[in-house]
């Protein structure tokens, strides 16, 4: 601001014609302007280099990924796509096969993953002749779409305009009808399609996981493919012989740092780590806690810590974390002994389709001792298409008549998978061991086995608390086969292994899945949580989250838990920390039922009815939200019935009024479920 007042009672100077007109002062500033001009033009013609990145080296990426489905299809001349939505790798495997069936009915096709494609290019399908897109949707979680489908489900919706006149189509759904939305992506998919003007060329199909998925399978792809060859005019060439999908490479001179030993995506990530990390690059966790929950009983319930410290991964609480197991050795040695392979051969399954985006079923160059420690699902029942093309491998033609009979969809073939194979949960081994003429080369077997998945847990701890460790809770699987067998499930066992120990470290590949499965946005509002053994999981954390809320000086709700155990001397599982919770404050209310502690069985169903006065107050006059944590087949399905009479003694309500009411509060986000079957 001018000082006016200043500037009128001091005259300016007169200029003494003597002195030079430029000082030293105004040479040096000049210079100095003109030094910045040139230096600012010299550098501006000298762009930043723009850095290189590296590509990272992971075994199933092509060095330039063709994004256009289309174009990939006219270059390798396929007329049938078949996209897959999948998060266990089931709806992945179906795609491959149809993919594969193709081929015998004189048409090339491919598997895609639409994560990897420009889904918008659907409507171009058209251009390609005789064409036809198949649809496997598997549904996850609360009818939500698979992780790498989100982004096609996505555009289905947002996309009213989009004409897809001329496409022909097909879906296959895979669910499980103990899950409330079931098939729901399927569904959806299979409905939107038709909106968008896309012909189907044959009728949804549904499979049931919570009953035969495979058998769903098989009868509905036997319908199918006559339906293609009458849509477009062809017939099936009779050839039923095996197609291989990949050629071995033994490797003898290969240099070892480029062998993979049970990385996931890039090779040596698990010695040199860097962040992000998610489901192609998981996290080397510490275990640093490993106790068992339970003081007594047959089963071993366990407590993990795993320390994340370093990792820069955050979670909150009700995510749930992801581990890649691997299986047991024991069953990997004798795999090798009965097929008499060196287990530490290196090689490669090379893709015979060189314009395939998957160039090996799994990490390769690699061992086939790390392939079926890390790499492939070698507990689980085959499924038939496994049999059906090891058959040829049966020296006894009744062994191999077997092996044909149960892949077909004959009643007598399905009824003989059904008891020979799933009843008695037969894995690869049992068949091998129980059907001594059957020895496959080791490396089509490889082939054929499907991936090993990472397996899912819900977090029991909150990072307002625990920012740096992530706990899980679990129940050891182990019971015995119809062969007399013991089978142990794969995560478990490995997990229940994992001992803290000072001379050794142990440690999980792991990351974080994120879930919808949150405390209410306000912390006024009341929580009711159900969740009866390690049901109990996300509760931890939700309890531990209240507790940090109220020590921060916020108000919080009520909070009350239903829990529920066999006995309460046995396996009472964190019974000091709610015990704990409860005397703090934090736990308005602990209900327990010990279910064979007294002759009538108590659940946790019972107890809420017992409650229920107190339940409805709290839902319908005080916007509480209800979370349901374990089994969906008996439990989930049972508190819902539970709920459903409270609502209709207590709020007047017919059945189907009190069904749309809880209906209604799922929609709202104040009913929630993270169940499992």
């Amino acid at each position: 601001m001018v000082d006016v007042e200043t500037d009128a009672t001091h005259p300016e100077p007169m200029v003494n014609e003597d002195e030079p007109l430029l000082s030293n002062l105004d040479l040096f500033l000049f210079s100095l302007i003109a030094g910045l001009v040139i230096y600012w033009f010299m550098s501006r013609k000298k762009p930043e280099p723009i850095p290189e990145f590296k590509k990272l080296d992971t075994p199933t990426a092509t060095s330039t990924r063709e994004t256009s489905f289309i174009e990939k299809m006219k270059k390798t001349g396929k007329n049938i796509i078949v996209f897959y939505g999948s998060q266990t790798g089931t709806a992945e495997e179906f795609a491959n096969r149809l993919s594969k069936d193709a081929q015998r009915y004189g048409m090339k096709g491919m598997a895609a993953d639409p994560e990897e494609y420009d889904m918008a290019e659907l409507s171009r399908l058209s251009e390609i002749e005789n064409s036809l897109a198949i649809f496997c949707m598997a549904t996850y979680g609360e009818g939500d779409p698979t992780d790498n489908a989100q982004d096609f489900y996505d555009w289905l919706q947002e996309n009213d305009e989009e004409d897809l006149s001329g496409v022909n189509f097909t879906v296959f759904g895979l669910g499980n009808k103990t899950y409330e939305h079931y098939n729901a992506m399927g569904t959806y998919v299979d409905k939107r399609l038709e909106e968008l003007g896309a012909t189907r060329i044959f009728d949804l199909g549904m499979g049931d996981d919570d009953s035969n998925l495979e058998d769903d399978f098989v009868s509905w792809r036997e319908q199918f493919w006559p339906a293609v060859c009458e849509h477009f005019g062809v017939e099936a060439l009779g050839d039923d012989s095996s197609i291989r999908q990949y050629e071995l490479k033994e490797h003898t001179d290969l240099n070892m740092n480029k062998v993979y030993t049970g990385e996931i995506g890039r090779i040596k990530s698990f010695e040199n780590q860097k962040p992000p990390f998610d489901s192609k690059n998981p996290f080397l966790a510490t275990v640093t806690v490993n106790r068992k929950l339970n003081k007594a009983g047959g089963r071993h319930l366990m407590h993990l810590e795993l320390d994340i410290t370093g990792s820069k991964i955050r979670y909150e609480s009700g995510d749930h974390v992801a581990v890649f197991p691997t299986n047991d050795t024991a069953l990997v040695t004798k795999l090798g002994q009965i097929l008499d392979v060196d287990l530490d051969t290196v090689i490669s399954l090379n893709n015979l389709d060189e314009e395939s985006n998957k160039k090996h079923p799994f990490p390769c160059p690699t061992s086939y001792r790390t392939a079926l420690t890390h790499y492939l699902d070698i507990t689980h029942p085959p499924r038939t298409n496994v049999l059906y093309e090891l058959a040829q491998y049966a020296s006894d033609p009744q062994d191999q008549e077997n092996m044909r009979k149960m892949a077909s969809s004959s009643a007598e073939g399905k009824a003989l998978y059904q008891s020979w194979v799933l009843d008695a949960c037969r894995n690869i081994l049992a068949i091998l061991e129980d059907m001594p003429s059957l020895r496959p080369p080791m490396d089509h077997l490889c082939e054929l086995l499907p991936r090993l998945q990472a397996r899912y847990y819900s977090i029991a701890s909150s990072s307002k608390i625990h920012p740096n460790s992530i706990h899980i809770c679990a129940v050891v699987v182990e019971y015995e086969t119809k062969t007399g067998r013991l089978h142990n499930g794969v995560a478990t066992n490995w997990l229940k292994n994992k001992m803290v120990d000072n001379s050794h470290k142990s440690t999980v590949p792991m990351y974080i899945r994120k879930s919808q499965f949150r405390l209410p946005f306000k912390s006024t509002n009341p929580v009711v949580m159900v969740g009866p053994g390690t049901g109990i999981a996300p509760f931890v954390g939700f309890i531990q989250e209240r507790g940090w809320l109220k020590e921060q000086g916020k108000e919080v709700g009520e909070t009350v838990m239903f829990f529920g155990c066999r006995h309460k001397n046995e396996d009472f599982i964190y019974q000091e920390e709610l015990e704990e919770a409860e005397k703090k404050e934090v736990l308005t209310k602990l209900h327990v039922a010990f279910s064979r502690d007294q002759e009538q069985k108590v659940y946790v169903q019972h107890l809420l009815r017992n409650n229920k006065e107190d339940i409805w107050r709290l839902v319908h006059s005080q916007n509480a939200h209800i979370y349901i944590c374990g089994d969906a087949k008996n439990m989930a399905k049972d508190v819902q019935v539970a709920f459903y009479e409270i609502a209709e003694e207590l709020g007047g309500l017919t059945r189907t009024q009190a069904t749309d009411y809880i209906k209604k509060l799922m929609t709202k986000g104040r009913y929630s479920q993270d169940v499992w079957s």
